[in-house]
């Protein structure tokens, strides 16, 4: 059995003090923002009276969600009176109508589709997990359903998958959708994904793994494709499709932490979280595969490593976002 790294309560305290300081922060902000007019220049908090800070929308989201997590995990932790007041503050109904009424603007049906959907989606899966926040759930519900609604009409029209290492990434906003779906019991939602992961990626072959990564990547494009088929398939077909879709994986260089070099640039910091997001498609794949488990080991512990030791970087550019990468990854 794979011995993996847990999260602590130490660490917990640490990135709770992230998040808490950066879902406030209002600049710098990197807006995801199509102006109709001259009436849209708005500040990031008239936008998002919930998700303002975080420096863009989604991870202000994902920040969001890691608080939640975390006072899940560890009630008693010393920040847990600071979340409890701020989600009551960010997530109240009235904020989220008016995220919601700005998603339904002019020109925005594809607003922070997918990546900003996804992590909206894990959001809402974990207030819906915790019966103390059913209040947050019933305030979120609405524009996650709206997400819900827009990514089961968007699927079927989009022919091709986007394979990339950051945003647009295919398979993880399906991977995340699919975990929504089952939690909350969207049967419309879970078997649109389903059939779309298996049009899209059901017939891959030979991943070129050996041209990973780019140079900006937070995501491993053949990872977490296999990521999202281990919660579609079975073992047996899992295991028989993986071994076509990357047949040297346990020799390959996905499997080997990567250098980052220039963490005050704002693409070169993902590959910190490349580390911790390979951690947990690594983890996912090694509990759908007992056998192979011993192989997966010690790579999923040297991206944890490697991830974890960044994550307080003192720079905003990483700070606001790695340390949901790293609870994802400790505690998916």
């Amino acid at each position: 059995m794979i011995r993996i790294a847990h999260l602590t309560s130490e660490q917990a305290s640490v990135f709770a003090s992230l998040a808490l300081a950066g879902v406030v922060r209002q600049y710098p902000h990197k807006p995801d923002h199509v102006l109709n007019s001259a009436a849209d220049a708005l500040t990031p908090k008239q936008m998002h009276p919930a998700f303002y800070g975080c420096y863009d929308w989604h991870s202000s989201v994902h920040s969001h969600w890691m608080l939640v997590r975390l006072l899940h995990l560890f009630p008693a932790l010393p920040e847990a009176d600071a979340i409890r007041i701020l989600l009551a503050s960010h997530l109240s109904r009235s904020n989220l109508q008016r995220e919601l009424g700005y998603a339904q603007g002019p020109g925005r049906a594809s607003f922070e589709r997918p990546y900003g959907w996804a992590w909206f989606f894990k959001l809402a899966e974990e207030l819906h997990a915790e019966e103390s926040m059913h209040d947050r759930y019933d305030a979120v519900a609405p524009l996650a359903e709206c997400f819900a609604e827009r990514l089961i009409d968007w699927l079927p029209r989009q022919r091709h998958p986007i394979r990339t290492g950051v945003h647009s990434n295919t398979a993880f906003a399906l991977g995340f959708g699919l975990d929504y779906a089952r939690a909350v019991g969207n049967v419309a939602l879970e078997k649109a994904v389903v059939r779309a992961a298996l049009r899209f990626f059901g017939e891959d072959r030979a991943a070129p793994a050996s041209w990973e990564p780019s140079g900006n990547d937070f995501f491993s494009p053949s990872l977490m494709e296999a990521d999202l088929m281990r919660r579609v398939m079975d073992a047996t077909a899992f295991d028989k499709w993986l071994t076509g879709l990357l047949p040297g994986l346990e020799q390959s260089g996905l499997l080997i932490p990567v250098l980052v070099t220039d963490r005050g640039d704002a693409q070169g910091v993902h590959l910190d979280g490349l580390n911790l997001s390979r951690a947990w498609c690594l983890k996912g794949i090694a509990a759908a595969l007992p056998a192979r488990q011993a192989a997966l080991a010690a790579a999923m512990q040297a991206h944890l490593k490697a991830g974890l030791a960044h994550v307080k970087s003192g720079d905003f550019l990483g700070e606001h976002w790695l340390g949901t990468f790293a609870v994802y990854a400790l505690t998916s």
